[in-house]
């Protein structure tokens, strides 16, 4: 089952300022946007549904340090990105 990655402009923005800031995360960036689109599920990405002010979004992994928050619509197999960076930075 694949999934779709649907960017938004605000977000592709959000992404370049973060992997500038932190260049070594480019690969995993990538391997983690693979795996979303083979499989969201994947124990290692670590998907979850976010609580409270953000309880429409789900957040997945890309290490221990940072995360990438998203709508994720099971229904439509799409996955809309809307932020990326540390744990303190996007909740």
């Amino acid at each position: 089952m694949t999934y779709t990655i649907k960017s938004t402009e605000q977000y592709e923005k959000k992404v370049k300022r973060f992997l500038k800031r932190h260049p070594e995360m480019i690969d995993k960036y990538q391997k983690t946007l693979t795996m979303l689109v083979t499989n969201p599920f994947h124990p290692s990405l670590r998907l979850h549904k976010l609580e409270g002010r953000l309880s429409d979004y789900h957040s997945v992994s890309i290490n221990m340090s940072y995360r990438i928050v998203m709508y994720f619509l099971i229904v439509d197999k799409e996955i809309i990105p809307v932020d990326i960076g540390d744990h303190d930075t996007v909740y």
